[in-house]
């Protein structure tokens, strides 16, 4: 209820955050969210859903629009997006899965170079030299170097 009478800005979205599934049960989750919801929040999040169940039945018990989060390895069984977008949620949250698939290819990599003793630019492993260049914007840094020499 705070951030949402300290809303200055129409444009400004309150997610509302609960992780009450896990020490007192979904239903303790739900009847938080909602209250939340009661409070004016414009998005829910349930963390730590257990079920595909639950998955399926947040969105028809709660009617604000929610987010759902998958973590790789967590606890939340990993439901299709597609499939989520027709239950009803908004917003799928995949937080950890850029940071876990870097960790697995520098992993390959680093293991290459401590096996092989070199790595070669191979796209299976390593992102071609010119895909590096050009997501550190290179050309940029180029011009001003060359402006400010």
């Amino acid at each position: 209820k705070a951030a949402c009478d300290a809303r200055r800005n129409e444009g400004t979205i309150i997610m509302a955050r609960t992780d009450a599934a896990a020490i007192h049960g979904f239903d303790a989750a739900v009847e938080r969210a909602q209250q939340y919801a009661d409070a004016g929040a414009d998005l829910l999040f349930v963390e730590a859903v257990t079920s595909a169940e639950h998955i399926a039945a947040l969105p028809q018990r709660l009617k604000t629009p929610q987010l759902m989060n998958m973590v790789i390895g967590g606890k939340t069984p990993i439901t299709n997006t597609a499939e989520l977008a027709q239950m009803g949620y908004g917003i799928v949250l995949y937080a950890n899965a850029a940071l876990q698939g870097a960790v697995a290819g520098m992993q390959r990599a680093l293991g290459v170079l401590k096996a092989e003793g070199h790595i070669q630019e191979d796209p299976n492993l390593v992102a071609p030299f010119a895909e590096r260049q050009r997501l550190v914007n290179k050309p940029i840094w180029d011009a001003l170097e060359k402006k400010y020499q």
